[in-house]
């Protein structure tokens, strides 16, 4: 497969060859990089999805009795979050790539007291709120964790170490059943309901990790003290051999708004959301529909638990195999396939429970296997610096639109079968296909047209035209788009 990155010969660069790279140093770094960068951000999203998710546990642990809430009350609780997480994505992502990397901690510490807030509000407004100042804190957090994953590694080891850290989700899912029903046994202790604790220890344990965070999460790779000194020059020579360091490139308005209407990263975006509008749906009804087939809360919580270990396997096995043959777009379809197989049996309805639930396990795999390339696939297909970083904002911002969907289709007096939101989701599994093969044709296309130029128009460049040029990121001549 071809490669995204930008290979210049040192005849077009117009510089001499450069020192080749020790290989077996390089391995040495990148363990050190895989010990170093990745497990503390994993940590951390592992924290973030328990807040993003635990609303569909308290859910079927009391709060709807306990707030009295109403209708699609619940609907609007969790679709708020999405609203300000889409607002602010590009914003909140911009600042990462402005103040730098710690700033992660701090929209997580932010973020957490208002998952406390959640436990304590005697109100469905108060939960509402709550939900929305959290999805505007947690709104930079994925992109900026990308964003800094993509800084340290090679176009062809990202997707594996990416889906490492997005694995994090998968494990708090599972987990998060689990220790939602541990928490329940806490009910009534300290004046507190079980749903109520489910909020508050989750709320604790994200502040005390966000402050320990903040002294563990590295810095961009120019200002890397944890390496020694040839390991960071050794870093920086890998970084130059893959396309390009990260610049301070200049946030300017007039610079943003052209990335804004880049068609590769709107089409990503569809995509995107096709993935996440099933992703969401589980992390939020997943529990009540599996109580909705005849288990009782506690055993609802359970089940949830197989669903994302499954998906943790399947994800990293596609994210290793993807490296492995450098190519993307197979992957997103064989993804897309099962979100639709899964929804179209729920929408059926005429299976026994076992076979319903062997759907949720076709969806949640193909969502995250989905969503985990997507946000590799189209960051190793933008330039670096500031359109990476907008690429990423846009991506999980407005893709997570789907989330939106979701929080307002599973209608409360459609249980259990649900035609709404079962036919939605099938649906945007169906759009999801489409769009990944648009973006796959559109590269392909572009890949072409660029090689038939290079046939046709062959020159050099002198190394300040070379240095103009690579500020062009993706729309150099000479880079690649990873297929």
């Amino acid at each position: 497969m071809e490669s995204a990155s930008i290979e210049l010969n040192p005849k077009q660069a117009g510089t001499q060859e450069s020192t080749p790279i020790d290989r077996a140093l390089e391995k040495k770094l990148v363990r050190k990089l895989d010990f170093r960068v990745i497990p503390i951000l994993w940590f951390l999203f592992l924290v973030s999805f328990f807040d993003r998710s635990n609303i569909g546990n308290a859910k079927i642990a009391g709060m709807t009795q306990a707030l009295k809430l109403k209708g699609n009350d619940y609907n609007i609780a969790v679709t708020i979050f999405t609203v300000s997480y889409v607002v602010f994505g590009v914003p909140a992502n911009l600042l990462v790539k402005k103040i730098g990397p710690k700033i992660l901690a701090v929209y997580m510490f932010c973020w957490g007291l208002f998952v406390l807030g959640q436990g304590l509000t005697k109100t469905t407004s108060g939960l509402i709120a709550c939900r929305f100042f959290m999805g505007m804190f947690e709104a930079g957090f994925v992109p900026g964790c990308a964003y800094l994953i993509g800084c340290y590694y090679k176009r062809n080891e990202f997707l594996r170490r990416y889906a490492v850290f997005f694995s994090a989700n998968m494990a708090a899912g599972a987990f998060n059943g689990l220790f939602s029903t541990l928490l329940q046994k806490l009910d009534g202790k300290g004046g507190l309901e079980a749903w109520q604790w489910i909020f508050v220890m989750e709320a604790i344990i994200t502040l005390v990790v966000s402050i320990f965070g903040f002294f563990i999460i590295v810095p961009f790779p120019e200002n890397a003290s944890f390496l020694t000194a040839d390991e960071k020059a050794l870093l920086m020579a890998r970084i130059e051999e893959d396309g390009g360091s990260v610049r301070d490139d200049d946030i300017t308005l007039q610079r943003v708004l052209p990335m804004l209407a880049d068609w590769k990263i709107w089409l990503c975006v569809l995509g995107y959301m096709a993935a996440e509008e099933t992703a969401s749906s589980l992390v939020a009804f997943q529990p009540t529909i599996l109580k909705d087939l005849g288990w009782t809360a506690s055993s609802a919580q359970w089940h949830t638990i197989p669903v994302y270990a499954t998906a943790f396997v399947f994800t990293l096995s596609s994210a290793w195999l993807s490296d492995y043959l450098n190519h993307r777009y197979l992957f997103t379809v064989f993804g897309s396939l099962l979100i639709i197989i899964g929804w179209a049996i729920q929408l059926a309805h005429t299976s026994p429970p076992g076979v319903l639930y062997t759907a949720m396990f076709f969806v949640s795999v193909g969502a995250f296997i989905n969503m985990s390339t997507l946000v590799v696939w189209l960051c190793t297909n933008l330039g670096k610096g500031v359109k990476r970083t907008v690429g990423m904002g846009i991506l999980t911002g407005f893709g997570n639109c789907g989330a939106f969907v979701s929080g307002n289709v599973f209608i409360t007096n459609q249980s259990p079968k649900y035609p709404v939101g079962f036919g939605v989701g099938l649906a945007f599994g169906v759009m999801g296909l489409v769009a990944n093969s648009l973006y796959f044709a559109f590269l392909f296309y572009e890949n072409r047209r660029r090689n038939r130029a290079e046939k046709t128009v062959a020159r050099t460049y002198t190394t300040e035209e070379n240095k103009q040029m690579q500020n062009l990121g993706d729309g150099h001549p000479d880079f690649r788009y990873q297929l």
